[in-house]
């Protein structure tokens, strides 16, 4: 039964907001005059455009555009493991999600789940409920809720597809937490560097234009770059926003974008940082999926998807290929040698044990760590070294200034 989200007054004029469940909006606004309530406003729940009119509807598409999403990772990991938690309890799907509904403080959650819960309700899958909302809930997330349910385990995939999120949110977040004190000291780097170039040392040198004196070179060659800096750096910044604008448009093209990757792949540290991690997500990915019963094949597919290196996803996508044609897939993906050789090694190990999800699970905790450990022993090198390079050049644009002063005290003297 669709739910429907609405806005009513009562007999005291007081304004009331909530989520029913009826089989039209008539029906729901006819069981709020039921209850005594006047409607102003029914809108269904998570069908875009289904409303009381068409300016309402145009209205909750506008919305949905520019709204952000529902949940972000750390919230849908949370709700994925209060679920697992009240279905592992053998509480009833329908019940779960009336809880959930019930606890969510944000509106736009308790509508989402409201909605989840009118389809299970109406006779419809969990899995085909998630689905209906492709921007919450990705196509992975609701293959491994649907093989949860056809194997009758949904609580352990829950659980698992919990510690899944949490997982891949740990490492994202140690990965950005890794680059962002480089990133900012870079920043602010050039800005202070620009800042010199392009204002003090000009003020400084109109002090010696009147001196006659020849400059020392260094001074000159920093007069030089300020006026370049000062005449063209508006044009250079230009031309670097529309090189990366461009540059964004030009890799929509697939082709360009694989052969982009695939250099990216090739470069010595940031490379081999995007490999590990890029092999780290593909093997959970799959671990998690054969783990829930999913075929070898769709897994594969599945997993290839959440490749965000076109080149590593093509190769993905080709060991996929020869797992259909009969290859083993611990051969498919070790002729592939973007993935590691890690990768290869434990899928082997999974098909001649007969454990396959686990020996991938093992590859990618393994896999993550090096990333891990790679990304903090990179950010521990460029921390001092960043800092380094901001003192020389600092230095650099001080000795232009301090040597014609040093040159008037050795004339006055």
């Amino acid at each position: 039964m669709p739910a429907y989200t609405f806005e009513a007054l009562d007999a005291q004029g007081i304004l009331r907001k909530g989520v029913l469940e009826a089989e039209t909006a008539r029906a729901a606004r006819g069981a709020l005059r039921a209850q005594t309530l006047l409607p102003l406003f029914v809108e269904a729940v998570g069908v875009p455009g289904t409303s009381d009119s068409t300016l309402q509807a145009r209205t909750g598409q506008a919305r949905a555009l520019f709204a952000g999403p529902i949940f972000n990772a750390g919230q849908l990991a949370v709700w994925t493991r209060q679920l697992a938690g009240l279905v592992s309890a053998s509480l009833p799907l329908e019940r779960a999600l009336t809880a959930l509904c019930d606890e969510a403080e944000d509106p736009r959650q308790r509508n989402l789940v409201a909605a989840l819960r009118a389809e299970v309700n109406s006779g419809s899958s969990f899995a085909k409920a998630l689905a209906l909302h492709p921007r919450e809930f990705s196509g992975i997330y609701c293959s491994v809720i649907g093989a949860g349910e056809q194997s009758g385990n949904l609580g352990q995939v829950l659980e698992r597809l919990a510690d899944d999120l949490a997982e891949q949110q740990e490492l994202r977040a140690k990965l950005v937490g890794a680059a962002l004190y480089p990133a900012i000291v870079t920043l602010v780097a050039v800005a202070i560097v620009m800042f010199l170039v392009g204002y003090v040392v000009p003020q400084v040198a109109n002090v010696f234009a009147g001196t006659k004196k020849a400059l020392p070179w260094l001074t000159l060659a920093m007069l030089t770059l300020s006026a370049a800096v000062r005449s063209y750096g508006w044009l250079a910044a230009l031309a670097l926003a529309a090189g990366l604008v461009g540059g964004r448009f030009a890799l929509r093209n697939e082709a360009l974008r694989e052969r982009y990757d695939g250099a990216f792949l090739r470069l010595p540290l940031l490379g081999r940082l995007a490999r590990g991690y890029n092999a780290a997500r593909f093997a959970n990915t799959l671990a998690m999926l054969a783990a829930a019963g999913v075929p070898i094949l769709k897994a594969l597919q599945a997993a290839a998807e959440t490749l965000n290196n076109r080149a590593m996803r093509a190769d993905a996508l080709a060991a996929l290929v020869m797992v259909r044609e009969g290859a083993p897939l611990a051969s498919a993906l070790g002729q592939k040698k973007r993935f590691p050789g890690l990768l290869s090694m434990f899928a082997r190990l999974g098909e001649q044990t007969g454990q396959l999800p686990a020996m991938l699970q093992r590859a990618a905790a393994q896999l993550a760590n090096d990333v891990q450990r790679r990304s903090m022993r990179l950010a521990t090198i460029l921390e001092p070294l960043l800092i380094v390079v901001m003192g020389l050049v600092v230095m650099l644009i001080v000795l232009a200034v301090m040597l014609p002063i040093i040159q008037l005290n050795q004339l006055v003297r």
